[in-house]
Parts: structure tokens; C-alpha cells; sequence
């Protein structure tokens, strides 16, 4: 007997209702975390002890059977990530933290035990490869995540360039690591960078990590939250590296995912938008359109980009709230544009000189250095006061004149508030560091 047409699809809703309430299947999770500090032939860390410890203890907390380490010399480390790998082949969940000095060498980055010297390339064998790690991981069935906070400055690296080969690539901090099919890759900062230690009883990212992993939130979210929160604790200065590359969603702590046949073909669910805000920051600000912006904002409301995001609504905003272009042409010509940025933090003072034209009110200035990756331009709609938003984007040149050092060819955008009369102009860059800008009419 067939039931009554809207039973059955009621049934199916309370059922999987009723699913969700009910504790997570139980799966098998291991994880291996490490924290070296105590090194003997260089500087040591006050908080990688403590950030192991927390971090074991919150992990035992989501269900992870823990290996942990503190203060590993090489063969103790080398014993350990054995018998990590060997429960990660029968795991369902492998996950790996490590708090402590790591380096990057010709691409490739390094653990580095307590007892490790490093004198010639040669002393890297007494490391641990990360590209091991990730392989150990990718024997788990299900969910493979690789934490390092260590991207701090090494003394050490110092010796292995002085008897390195011309040919030999010893970077900043780390190289970036793809994550594989099913995993989750988060670094404390940026490829190339360098993370603090922080004050208190940990690290800035630790602190972060501890706060939101035992959260009843999809994994994919609870990292991207990491991340924000070590971005503004850091004064926008420490972006952590994420990379995710995990099919449908998981819990360490909350609902079960319920798949349940509908009793009418639905469409299928959209792909997660939320990868990365980065990489949604550089769609959006290629499409340059006041939707795209504003999706943009809508998507990631707390990130990296979203100050920047609200800056390019209002002046798009401005812009059509002006009278037509073809009615403003008060600014109209050729003008001179000089940017004085002064010393901050370890980036060094420059001044550069741009040309730039205006047009019904238009402005642009387009700029590259032939000599470096160095390229740079600015555009907005100048009103009829004067007061105007400008948008700047580009590739950033030599290291020492960047926030943070970033590489040569990294992508920054910022904005300017300036303010214009009939034959010059001033104004100051808003995010990052301090610029003037200085607009002279030719």
C-alpha cells in the first residue's frame, strides 16, 4: 500500500534529522605532534613545549589517539614519525602538528631536531623531510592535515648559505606544499615568510589552532577561522598558508553528514565558494564589478580582504552616484604622481614617480619597472569635489622595500584616500605601511 503523497518525504526530513543528533560514527584518528624548542646549537624557543602539550590535550579531547614529542633529538624524531606512519596506514583521520625551527632548501622544507647542526648540506640528512610527512599522512582514508607552525627565522640557515653552492635556493621561512587530494595544509604564514613567537604561553598561531579546532564547525571552516584570527591579532601583518583540497565536508566535532535518497531528483548542491579568500579576492578584483566586490564581502566577511572590499564598493558607489562622466571635466589632463613611502618594520623608505591621466573625470596612472617584477596601477573617478578613493594594485619588487620582505612578483592591491583641486592633489595610503601621494597637474 502506497503512503499518502507528503508522508514520505516528511519521514525522510526527520530521519535525517534524527541522524544528525546522533554521536559521529566512529572512525579511527591519529595524530603525531611535535614541539622543539629546547635546541642546543641554536636559538631556543619558549613556546613550542607548551604549544605541544595544548595542542595534544585538545586533540585527545576530538577523539585522536596522540603520539607526542617535546624537545625531540634526531633519532627520537626519527622514531616517532615511524610509528606515526605505521597508524596512519590503518587511520581513518591522520593529522600533524609541529611547533620548532624548520628552513627551506633548493624547494624543499626541513624539520629540525634539538641536537641538529648545520654546517654543509650534508647536515640536512639529520632533518625530516616534510614531503615525507605528507606522504605518511596520505595513507589515512578519509582526512589528512598538516599543521606547522614553524616558520620562524633559523640562525642556522645563515651557515648553510655561506657554504652552499652559487646554484643552491635558501629562502625565507617555507616553500609553499600543495595539498594533495583530501588534505588540509595550514602553515603559520605566508610561503617566504616568517611567523612571531608571541608573549604568552603560545604562538599567535597556536593560540588561534587551540581556540577553534574543538569547534562544531566544518573542518575547512575552522582553519579558515584560524587564519583570520591570526591576521588581526597580528595587525594584519601574519597571513597563515592555507590549501585545501577536501571533497564534501567533515567534523572532528559536530554533526554527521546524512545522505539520504530524495523522494524527488533535486539539483545537485553547489561547490563550496569558500576555498580560500585569497584566491576569491583575485576573481573578484580581476572582474573588478561592484557584484563582485560585494560578494566578495558577503562570502568572507571577517578576511584578509574584506576592508579592502567595502573601500572599492564606496567608490564604486561614488562613482555612480556622480553626474555623467562627460559633465566632469574639471581634473581633466596630464599629471605627475610621486609616492614617498617611509621605513616600516624591515621595509626600507622609496620614493617612486608616476604619470597619469584623467579623462571625463577618470583616473589612471600606469607604472612597471623593465628592470624588476615592479609594476604598479592606480585608477578611480574623481567627483566633482575633489574627493576621491583611488585603487592601486600590482607586483611588488626587491624584498627589502616590501611588508613582510615578500618576494619579488608577489600580487599587493591597497587603497588611497586623495583629495583634489584644479591643479594638485594629496593623499595617504590606507593599508599596511605609510605613503603620501603627491598630484601635480602638468
Amino acid at each position: 500500500m502506497r503512503a499518502p503523497s507528503g508522508i514520505w518525504p516528511r519521514f525522510v526530513l526527520a530521519l535525517a534529522c534524527w541522524l544528525s543528533l546522533a554521536p559521529a560514527s566512529a572512525d579511527t584518528r591519529v595524530a603525531l605532534v611535535i614541539g622543539n624548542g629546547a635546541y642546543v646549537s641554536t636559538a631556543q624557543l619558549p613556546n613550542p613545549g607548551h604549544d605541544a602539550e595544548d595542542v595534544a590535550g585538545s586533540l585527545r579531547r576530538s577523539g585522536f589517539e596522540v603520539l607526542q614529542g617535546i624537545d625531540l633529538r634526531q633519532a627520537d624524531m626519527q622514531d616517532l614519525t615511524i610509528r606515526f606512519a605505521r597508524a596512519a596506514a590503518t587511520a581513518d583521520v591522520a593529522l600533524f602538528y609541529y611547533s620548532g625551527h624548520a628552513m627551506q632548501y633548493n624547494g624543499v622544507n626541513y624539520l629540525m631536531p634539538v641536537d641538529a647542526v648545520l654546517t654543509d648540506e650534508a647536515d640536512l640528512k639529520r632533518f625530516v623531510r616534510v614531503d615525507d610527512i605528507v606522504n605518511d599522512l596520505q595513507q589515512a582514508k578519509n582526512l589528512r592535515i598538516l599543521v606547522l607552525d614553524s616558520c620562524r627565522d633559523n640562525p642556522l640557515a645563515e651557515n648553510l648559505k655561506r657554504s652552499a653552492t652559487r646554484t643552491a635556493s635558501i629562502g625565507r621561512g617555507l616553500s609553499k606544499v600543495e595539498a594533495p587530494r583530501g588534505t588540509i595544509v595550514s602553515f603559520s604564514t605566508q610561503s617566504g615568510q616568517v611567523a612571531a613567537d608571541g608573549t604568552g604561553r603560545n604562538s599567535p598561531y597556536t593560540t588561534a589552532f587551540l581556540k577553534h579546532i574543538e569547534e562544531p564547525q566544518e573542518i575547512g571552516d575552522v582553519f579558515r577561522d584560524i587564519s583570520s584570527d591570526v591576521y588581526d591579532a597580528s595587525g594584519k601583518t601574519q597571513l597563515p598558508e592555507l590549501s585545501l583540497s577536501i571533497i564534501g565536508k567533515f567534523y572532528l566535532n559536530g554533526p554527521v553528514s546524512v545522505t539520504v535518497a530524495p523522494a524527488a531528483p533535486q539539483a545537485a548542491p553547489k561547490a563550496d565558494p569558500c576555498a580560500a579568500a585569497e584566491a576569491h579576492w583575485k576573481a573578484a578584483d580581476s572582474i573588478g564589478t561592484l557584484a563582485a566586490f560585494e560578494d566578495h564581502l558577503a562570502r568572507f566577511p571577517n578576511c584578509v580582504f574584506a576592508a579592502l572590499a567595502k573601500a572599492r564598493i564606496e567608490g564604486l558607489k561614488k562613482v555612480a552616484l556622480a553626474p555623467a562622466t562627460g559633465d566632469n571635466k574639471t581634473f581633466d589632463g596630464k599629471w605627475d604622481v610621486t609616492v614617498s613611502c617611509t621605513s616600516s618594520g624591515k621595509a626600507q623608505g622609496y620614493t617612486r614617480v608616476l604619470s597619469a591621466a584623467v579623462t571625463n573625470g577618470v583616473f589612471h596612472a600606469d607604472d612597471a619597472d623593465q628592470r624588476t617584477t615592479n609594476t604598479l596601477a592606480i585608477d578611480g573617478q574623481i567627483p566633482a569635489d575633489g574627493k576621491a578613493t583611488l585603487s592601486a594594485r600590482g607586483l611588488s619588487g626587491p624584498s627589502t622595500y616590501t611588508v613582510n620582505n615578500a618576494p619579488p612578483g608577489s600580487p599587493y592591491a591597497y587603497t588611497i584616500d586623495a583629495q583634489f583641486e584644479r591643479t594638485r592633489g594629496s593623499g595617504k595610503r590606507n593599508e599596511l605601511r605609510p605613503c603620501i601621494f603627491t598630484f601635480v597637474k602638468r
